[in-house]
């Protein structure tokens, strides 16, 4: 009895003071709606000619460019790795990729592209030196211009995930990979989404720093629900 008292006081005091009973990470916002403030738009490269970049109905909108148009997120406190994107994107015109975003993947970058080579290819670009479209990260899903789809970029130490609304299309492995970004995409460096002879709108960008002593947690927690589908 005694020792069931002093366990439950125990339990008690972690709850008390957090020490046991950690939050899960929740989401900040990286857009508020309403303006381009955190954010510039990227004017190097394939970028130098963009689409005049404005905010409408709380949306990002990105018009098509000479080439591309994009944005980069401007403060130098971007987690390296650990970390969860989310968004909503939508391709307005145009027939190829409407979310190319580049992110850090530890000391290298790789790009997320989203409706690309004729408009529903997807994958990371690049892995051990080969495009989005020949890795084993290809795949394909047939977008609908002027339809929001919900993407999540999730990149641990030991893994790069994406999901399309509620279906994961990339589960990678990180270790022994090589990734590198097309000089096209350096601009959006460190972290930032364009697209490409297209138009697109962004919306609901948020991010989640996952602290490294929770991330086999918050793995297992994306597998149950993955298992749950």
């Amino acid at each position: 009895m005694y020792l069931h008292r002093f366990a439950c006081s125990i339990l008690l005091a972690c709850y008390a003071t957090g020490m046991a009973i950690a939050e899960p990470p929740k989401p900040a916002p990286l857009f508020d709606g309403k303006t381009l403030a955190g954010w510039r738009v990227a004017d190097k490269n394939s970028y130098e000619k963009p689409g005049e970049v404005a905010v409408n109905n709380g949306a990002i909108v990105m018009p098509q460019g000479l080439t591309a148009t994009g944005i980069v997120y401007g403060k130098d406190d971007f987690p390296r790795t650990n970390y969860e994107v989310s968004l909503q994107a939508r391709r307005t015109d145009g027939s190829d990729f409407f979310c190319g975003m580049t992110f850090p993947v530890g000391r290298q970058y790789c790009t997320f592209i989203c409706g690309g080579w004729g408009g529903g290819t997807t994958g990371l670009s690049n892995v051990d030196d080969f495009n989005a479209d020949e890795n084993e990260t290809t795949g394909f899903t047939e977008f609908k211009n002027g339809q929001w789809y919900t993407i999540r970029l999730r990149v641990t130490e030991e893994k790069i995930q994406v999901w399309i609304d509620k279906e994961r299309i990339i589960n990678l492995d990180r270790e022994d990979k090589k990734f590198d970004i097309w000089w096209e995409q350096e601009p959006l460096r460190p972290f930032g989404i364009g697209n490409w002879h297209t138009s697109s709108e962004l919306r609901n960008i948020t991010l989640t720093r996952l602290e490294a002593p929770r991330r086999e947690a918050e793995q297992r927690k994306v597998e149950q629900e993955d298992a749950k589908e």
